[in-house]
C-alpha cells in the first residue's frame, strides 16, 4: 500500500471539518477525512462538551472506509488525567475495531521512539493544564525537568505564535531543565512543523511536537512507516517505507 491509497480519519478539535494545514504538508497525497468536535477554550469547561464528542465522531469516522483514526487534540485528550485517557483509548478501540490513537498518546509514542526519560517541555497553555499535562507525562514514565508555556487560554491563539516565539520559548524551557534529553512541544494549534531541525541544531536534543507525532502515529497505525525527511529526528529517523 502507497501513501496515495492511505485514508486517515481525524477527530479535530474544531467547531467545523477541518484538517490541520501541517498533515497534508507532511503527507501530501494521503486522503485525510476530518470531524469536529467543538472545543471552546484552552481550559477544562472548554474541553468538556468536545471530549462528549470523540467517540460518536470516532464511530462516525470508522464507518467511511478509513485505515486508521487520530484524536487530534493533546490537552483534550489528557486533560481529565492518565486513567480517564486510557479509559478513552480502548473504549475508542472497541467501538471503531480499527487502529486508533490520541494525540497524547503520539507524543508519548514518538518521546519512547527518541529514547527520551527526562524532558523539558514547551506548551501553549496556562498554568492549570500545564499542571495537568505535567501530571500526565510523569505516569507515562518521563521525568519532567522544566515545563514553559505561552499562558493561553483562547482556542484559537496558538496560532498567532510565530515559528521564532516557539523556538524561544522551547530554549527557555530547555535552558531551566538543565541536562534534558529531549524536549517536547505540546498543543495541536502551534505551527510546529519548521521548528524541530533549528532547535535541535541549536541544543542537540531530539524534539517532539504534538501535530508531527500525531500524524507520524497516525501513518504508522495505518501501516506506512512515517517517515519525513528534514523536519527532525523523529521524523527522520523512522526507515522510509520500502526501504
Amino acid at each position: 500500500m502507497t501513501k496515495k491509497d492511505l485514508t486517515i480519519g481525524l477527530v479535530v478539535p474544531f467547531a467545523t471539518d477541518r484538517v490541520p494545514e501541517e498533515g497534508p504538508m507532511m503527507y501530501p497525497g494521503v486522503r485525510f477525512i476530518p470531524k469536529g468536535v467543538g472545543v471552546r477554550a484552552l481550559t477544562p469547561e472548554g474541553y468538556d462538551a468536545a471530549w462528549n464528542g470523540i467517540l460518536p465522531a470516532a464511530i462516525e469516522l470508522s464507518k467511511q472506509g478509513v485505515d486508521a483514526i487520530m484524536v487530534i487534540g493533546t490537552s483534550l485528550t489528557f486533560y481529565r488525567g492518565y486513567d480517564a485517557h486510557q479509559k478513552l483509548l480502548q473504549q475508542l478501540r472497541d467501538a471503531t475495531g480499527l487502529p486508533i490513537s490520541t494525540m497524547s498518546e503520539a507524543v508519548v509514542d514518538g518521546l519512547r521512539s527518541v529514547g527520551a526519560k527526562r524532558i523539558a517541555v514547551a506548551t501553549a497553555y496556562a498554568n492549570e493544564v500545564n499542571n495537568r499535562l505535567a501530571d500526565f507525562l510523569r505516569k507515562s514514565g518521563f521525568e519532567v525537568l522544566a515545563l514553559e508555556g505561552f499562558g493561553l487560554t483562547e482556542f484559537g491563539g496558538p496560532g498567532s505564535k510565530s515559528e521564532t516565539d516557539i523556538i524561544d520559548l522551547s530554549s527557555k524551557a530547555i535552558a531551566a531543565a538543565g541536562g534534558a534529553d529531549a524536549l517536547l512541544i505540546s498543543c495541536g494549534g502551534l505551527l510546529t512543523l519548521g521548528v524541530a531541525e533549528p532547535i535541535e541544531q541549536r541544543h542537540g536534543i531530539p524534539v517532539v511536537t504534538s501535530t508531527q507525532s500525531s500524524f507520524w502515529s497516525a501513518m504508522r497505525l495505518a501501516g506506512d512507516s512515517g517517515h519525513v525527511a528534514g523536519r527532525g529526528q523523529m521524523l527522520e529517523k523512522s526507515a522510509p517505507a520500502h526501504a
